[in-house]
């Protein structure tokens, strides 16, 4: 069997599309990176959904914490708390359940017990809530000359946020942002081996990477492809922010423009 025939039968074999069954002899390099790669689509999926998502959250998370109403700031702080305050892993843990749980009631409810929805929802809270904490605390930051300068040209409520507040705060706090996005996209190799079944082996990355290191007894093949593919993924997350943050700026000098790095979450 050649590399391309490889590609035809396990490519998309992640969504179900190609051979049903994984192969069980003959571990090529080429088969290797094949499935591996079709694994990343998952990864892709949970990353790109749960941070689109994730975004309009955690704005209305750091304006919920800076309002003065005092019902939405303690519902929108004990949110960022809870899921900051605990593991992703243990989220995934308890939400699998929960799902099972509403399943017996209702079968309204069975999609949420799959990973492509409940781990997506879990995600989609996780990142809402740090980059929430994130968003608010570039919100406080906003300067108060802008606001008042907003003010004098007749800018208030609705169009001051829209217009003057909101675009300040996401030129601060994005470089942390693309931070979090990459970690969100790391984090999402947790997600079948957290309780959530993987339907008919169709895993991530993670999940078939590991089923090579178990078969061939070897894990210095698989894991540095996986780590291969999350460096390249990483790569096209930071080429895309960093062309945003570069619109953001658009206005500023260029030596006041803040240029956007990856600074590595050690503990999370």
């Amino acid at each position: 069997m050649s590399c391309w025939d490889v590609v035809a039968d396990y490519g998309l074999r992640s969504i179900g599309i190609g051979e049903r069954l994984l192969p069980r002899d003959d571990f090529t390099l080429c088969k290797q990176v094949v499935l591996i790669g079709s694994g990343m689509i998952w990864n892709v999926y949970f990353g790109i959904l749960a941070l689109g998502a994730g975004f309009f959250l955690a704005t209305a998370l750091a304006v919920g914490k800076a309002s003065k109403v005092t019902a939405l700031r303690k519902l929108s702080e004990w949110f960022i708390f809870v899921f900051r305050g605990s593991p992703l892993f243990i989220q995934f843990f308890f939400a699998y359940f929960l799902f099972l749980a509403l399943k017996s009631v209702s079968p309204l409810f069975d999609p949420f017990s799959a990973a492509w929805l409940g781990a997506l929802i879990v995600l989609f809270f996780n990142t809402a809530a740090y980059s929430g904490e994130i968003f608010y605390g570039a919100l406080l930051s906003v300067p108060k000359g802008d606001i008042e300068a907003a003010g004098a040209y007749g800018f208030s409520g609705w169009p001051r946020f829209r217009r003057i507040v909101w675009p300040t705060m996401l030129r601060l706090a994005w470089p942390a942002y693309t931070n979090e996005a990459i970690f969100l996209f790391h984090a999402t190799t947790l997600v079948f081996f957290s309780g959530f079944p993987a339907w008919q082996q169709r895993g991530d990355a993670l999940y078939y990477a590991s089923y090579f290191a178990d078969k061939t007894f070897n894990p210095f093949v698989a894991y540095p492809i996986l780590a291969g593919y999350f460096i390249l993924l990483t790569l096209v997350v930071i080429a895309v922010f960093g062309a945003i943050n570069r619109h953001l700026n658009r206005h500023l000098p260029q030596e006041h423009r803040a240029g956007v790095r990856y600074r590595p979450n050690l503990v999370r």
